[in-house]
């Protein structure tokens, strides 16, 4: 640790140290101007501020005698060295076309220097069209790299993910394929649009600065197969229903911009479609607590630890196969008007306790939510719940289970594997109102894998612990500003 007069500045704080040239007006500054000829050194660190908010700052140290100052100086660069957790090289994705066209700006601008002061080498790559990213994963060589790092939106993060698990398991001759077949970890981490759930914030230079110091935060990803066929990774939000119409129908309004999700979400609400279908799942009985204990996901998360744990205990006793054999599944058959499945908390600057407050990142389970069919007035009560404090599940039509693996089928689903006639014959109207006059000739929705929509709505899910790795470090507690510091407030160490 580096002390000041203020405070103890931990080395796992410390961005980069370098050696300072003076000029003649700082040395004739305070108490310095009795040093015949001053030394010094600047130490670059992390400053936290508000709202989860990081920023670089610096502070200089002064001393008489240059070699002391040049001891000081080898000393700390040695000490970000012994620093393993930090990277060295970066794989960098940027979407010129994702975050309003501002993304390689930002990048350019706010990130690549602090990149640069830290010593990180990187390679750039700018994609051109979509998968891109994930095209360019399979064939580069991935073990040169420390991580990947994503600039862009929603799909952005997706693509990379896709990218980077795919590789692994290629390399490792895994079949995504299979439902039930154990996926192997990545080793490298990327950070985008998962900020708020991670970190508690939504802002370039603070997720810089994670990457730099080498924060690591284990993440859950969820694979979802439809008849031993491999569709997607989700990492944070499954939504059938209210999310799956809502982002369907956002799809055909992209001339709109980002307003077109508050006219599809108004659009969707005034609909008030529901959708019968079966859901079948496996309790996470190796996960602490419940999606209703108000016992939220943070840095050096006990639940997560202990969950991990415990679910590494049940394999080597059980093994894998026969957990998932012999493990109880439970069936629920209704109406429903949102069946939504978080592995975290889904939390934004909109709805700051998320969908899930009490969702964990790394615990191997997910929360599955079922909203059951009801007035459109309660529909909204429960809405309005995701922006304030109430308890958003307190619903005689709202449950809440924490899962390991899910399946689940909508009514007549198996129409998609049958002929065009038998479709026609067989699709039944969805009657809203309860009333046969009013028929939507819906009879499923779309399911909303992280912002991207499923062809399939019989689904089966599975929940894969600490599958990835983010350069985060989870939401601190009582994250407050702290001092900024001024040279005149440094002590004299050297």
């Amino acid at each position: 640790c580096l002390c000041t007069e203020n405070r103890i500045l931990p080395i796992s704080e410390i961005i980069a140290v370098e050696e300072t040239e003076l000029n003649k007006k700082q040395r004739n500054i305070g108490k310095w101007q009795k040093m015949a000829k001053p030394h010094a050194f600047t130490v670059y660190y992390v400053k936290k501020a508000r709202n989860h908010r990081w920023r670089c700052s610096d502070v200089t140290f002064w001393c008489a005698d240059e070699h002391l100052c040049n001891q000081w100086i080898q000393v700390l660069k040695e000490l970000l060295e012994m620093q393993k957790s930090r990277p060295k090289q970066l794989l960098v994705y940027i979407n010129p076309y994702g975050g309003k066209r501002q993304g390689k700006r930002i990048y350019e601008q706010k990130v690549a220097p602090l990149f640069s002061l830290a010593s990180i080498s990187t390679d750039v790559v700018i994609t051109e069209h979509a998968n891109h990213a994930k095209d360019n994963l399979f064939e580069v060589n991935i073990n040169k790299y420390d991580g990947v790092v994503c600039v862009g939106g929603d799909g952005m993060f997706s693509e990379v993910m896709h990218g980077l698990i795919g590789r692994m398991q290629k390399d490792s001759g895994i079949d995504q394929n299979n439902p039930k077949g154990i996926i192997s970890p990545c080793p490298a981490g990327s950070t985008d649009c998962i900020c708020y759930s991670t970190i508690g914030i939504s802002d370039p230079v603070t997720s810089a600065l994670h990457i730099i110091v080498g924060d690591c935060q284990p993440l859950d990803v969820s694979s979802v197969h439809h008849n031993n066929t491999f569709l997607k990774y989700s990492v944070s939000l499954l939504g059938y229903g209210f999310y799956g119409d809502l982002l369907k129908d956002s799809e055909k309004k992209r001339w709109m911009g980002p307003i077109r999700y508050d006219y599809s979400g108004f659009k969707t609400f005034l609909s008030h479609h529901y959708y019968e279908g079966t859901i079948s799942f496996q309790p996470a009985k190796h996960a602490l607590g419940s999606p209703r204990d108000k016992d939220s996901c943070r840095t050096g998360c006990y639940i997560c630890k202990k969950s991990e744990q415990q679910l590494a205990e049940q394999r080597k006793e059980c093994g894998l196969k026969h957990e998932e054999d012999e493990e109880e599944w439970k069936v629920i058959k209704g109406k429903f008007l949102a069946i939504n499945a978080v592995n975290m908390s889904c939390a934004c600057p909109r709805s700051p306790k998320g969908l899930s407050p009490a969702a964990h990142l790394a615990d191997g389970s997910a929360d599955l939510i079922l909203v059951r069919k009801c007035s459109r007035l309660d529909f909204l009560r429960y809405l309005v719940r995701h922006t304030n404090q109430d308890d958003q599940f307190d619903f005689s039509f709202v449950d809440v289970y924490r899962v390991k693996s899910f399946q689940f089928t909508s009514k007549f689903s198996e129409d998609n594997e049958s002929s065009v006639t038998d479709i026609g014959k067989k699709r039944f109207g969805q009657f809203c109102r309860d009333h046969p006059s009013c028929c939507c000739h819906i009879a499923n929705s779309t399911w909303n894998c992280d912002g991207e929509t499923l062809d399939s709505s019989a689904i089966e899910v599975r929940v894969h612990c600490q599958l990835m790795k983010l350069f985060a470090r989870g939401i601190e507690e009582n994250c407050k500003d702290e001092a900024a510091y001024s040279q005149s407030s440094i002590g004299q160490l050297l």
